[in-house]
């Protein structure tokens, strides 16, 4: 079995910001896989959807970026999922925007999502970096990440998350650079 999570903050008012951009993607994988109904559990919503030949749970933790590891270990922990079946999708400043990174285990990077599941279920888990760009000021990353995307961010947004939902599969079966391969073709197509 996998956890799939997508990062994000609750509510409308976050809904389109760069820092809810894993939302977005698990959104779509749901809706791709035919998965089963969204319900309000581990202090999120969760849903399952069957990818090959994998059970896949997937999870928006609803309690704000800073405290995603709560969600993310009740779940781990109810299901026994161990850090290396476990998918985290988030948003990433050190990538331009179009551009994606899949690696097992690492550091936070200053996410404080990232920070809150390192702190309850450890660092070795995947992560899948979407890349939201930087800003020029280092002291707007909050306001930035916080922000929305602009409209030419959003057409990239969107064939990214395309993208990313085509080729979610080979991630599933453990071949991490194929997906990257196909989603980075894809975008230069």
């Amino acid at each position: 079995m996998l956890l799939v999570v997508g990062l994000g903050n609750p509510g409308t008012k976050y809904e389109r910001n760069r820092h809810n951009i894993g939302f977005s993607a698990v959104e779509q994988i749901a809706e791709k896989f035919s998965s089963s109904p969204w319900v309000k559990k581990f202090r999120g919503e969760l849903c399952e959807a069957k990818i090959n030949k994998h059970r896949v749970l997937l999870l928006k933790p609803l309690t704000y970026m800073n405290l995603s590891g709560e969600s993310v270990a009740a779940a781990a922990h109810f299901y026994k999922i161990p850090p290396e079946n476990i998918i985290v999708i988030h948003d990433e400043i050190d990538l331009l925007p179009g551009k994606l990174r899949v690696k097992l285990g690492g550091g936070s990077g200053g996410h404080n999502g990232l920070k809150s599941i390192d702190a309850h279920i450890g660092p070795d888990y995947w992560r899948v970096r979407i890349g939201v760009g930087r800003p020029e000021v280092k002291e707007n990353v909050v306001s930035h990440v916080l922000e929305n995307f602009s409209k030419e961010e959003l057409a990239t947004q969107k064939k990214m998350l395309t993208a990313i939902v085509e080729y979610f599969p080979l991630l599933t079966e453990g071949d991490a650079s194929g997906f990257m391969n196909k989603v980075a073709l894809k975008m230069k197509a």
